[in-house]
């Protein structure tokens, strides 16, 4: 079903009839294993033409073929047997087990890697919904589409193939494989300009790949789609990704690229570096200021926790972990160089710089929705 109808038995496709024999096993497929009602077939088959007197004649025909070749198709050998055509009133059933459908098998898959990436594991997660994506051959039911037949249940189909393809960029963007899903994601996007997820996925792929410039430029194209074709603005979720670009937040580096930072900035067996801000714009002028999470303290400053316990500051894991997390206390190490410039100015030029340095920590903590309880030190 995942392209065009196919039945096949010991790998080899068995002939099917003509449209109407087709678009009757398609629709009672897309229906399997209940009970469809004699009118909505004749419907479904007829969806682009007047249904003519003959209809229940043909239909009770393409039937009667569909019998003839599933049980030419027999058993498949995956633990169910032969699919079968029923008469039951007020119309007909088709009952196949799932492993015999490629479209169950997508949606097993599919339902699966969704699960594992829920529960944090993008490493599985990608697997399994690789596997569900690569069942799909093409549009489903192209050959029957082609014809002109457009069920609404067609629609759901390729709803429910692009869910699983923005899951599975979601993984990859988890697993900081930015660079090989980019292709991908620029084609999804050219086709489903109005799917803000895939947008949001491609902007930060984007900057990921140093590209920030065309990273924004996506989010200016889906919202003149947007505000064109349905008079809306783009979501929360979307406007919060293009300030994090605007700002290079550091929460948009990937895992790979955050663990090589962890590695470089690692200044003692208990200090995890968290931040690194280097603004020459910023009211410390001339300096360079380093964060560095020392592990849960006591609420009177007493010891840092060991290694082990600390929590990062921030997740850095996809699009919406915008959010960072929390500890009831943290200890941030600061040094400041200062420039040249600051030479001249005496002590009290230093302690101006010193207060700009702690008024730039103070904002940064409180952009992640933390508080400074108190200064140490000078």
């Amino acid at each position: 079903m995942l392209g065009p109808l196919e039945v096949v038995a010991d790998n080899q496709p068995i002939p099917l009839g003509g449209t109407r024999q087709r678009a009757t096993l398609g629709f009672l497929l897309l229906q399997a294993n209940r009970v469809v009602a004699t009118s909505q077939l004749l419907k479904a088959v007829w969806a682009a033409d007047d249904a003519p007197s003959s209809a229940r004649k043909i239909l009770q025909n393409a039937v009667w073929g569909l019998r003839g070749v599933l049980h030419a198709r027999g058993s498949d050998g995956r633990g169910g047997g032969s699919p079968a055509l029923l008469t039951q009133a007020p119309g007909y059933m088709l009952r196949v087990e799932p492993e015999q459908v490629d479209l169950f098998l997508f949606e097993r898959h599919a339902a699966r890697g969704r699960a594992e990436l829920a529960a944090g594991r993008p490493d599985a997660a990608a697997r399994s919904l690789k596997e569900a994506l690569g069942l799909w051959r093409g549009p489903a039911l192209a050959d029957l589409v082609e014809t002109g037949i457009s069920w609404m249940e067609l629609s759901a189909l390729q709803g429910a193939r692009v869910d699983a393809m923005e899951d599975y960029f979601e993984a990859e963007l988890e697993r900081g494989r930015h660079h090989s899903v980019l292709g991908e994601l620029e084609t999804l996007v050219d086709n489903e300009p109005l799917r803000e997820r895939a947008c949001s996925q491609l902007m930060l792929a984007l900057y990921r790949c140093g590209r920030q410039a065309d990273a924004l430029n996506v989010y200016g194209r889906i919202r003149s789609a947007l505000v064109e074709n349905l008079g809306l603005e783009p979501g929360h979720e979307l406007r919060t990704l293009q300030q994090a670009i605007l700002t290079h937040d550091a929460v948009l580096a990937s895992r790979e690229v955050a663990t090589h930072q962890d590695l470089a900035l690692d200044s003692g067996p208990a200090d995890r570096a968290v931040l690194v801000r280097d603004d020459a714009s910023g009211p410390a002028r001339g300096t360079r200021t380093t964060a560095v999470e020392a592990g849960a303290g006591t609420a009177d400053g007493g010891p840092a926790a060991e290694r082990g316990n600390t929590v990062p500051a921030t997740t850095t894991t996809g699009p919406r972990a915008m959010v960072s997390e929390r500890k009831r206390i943290s200890v941030l190490l600061l040094r400041t160089e200062l420039g040249p410039q600051a030479g001249g100015g005496g002590i009290e030029s230093v302690d101006r710089l010193l207060r700009d340095t702690a008024a730039a920590v103070k904002e940064e903590i409180e952009a992640y929705g933390g508080t400074v309880a108190a200064s140490i030190g000078s």
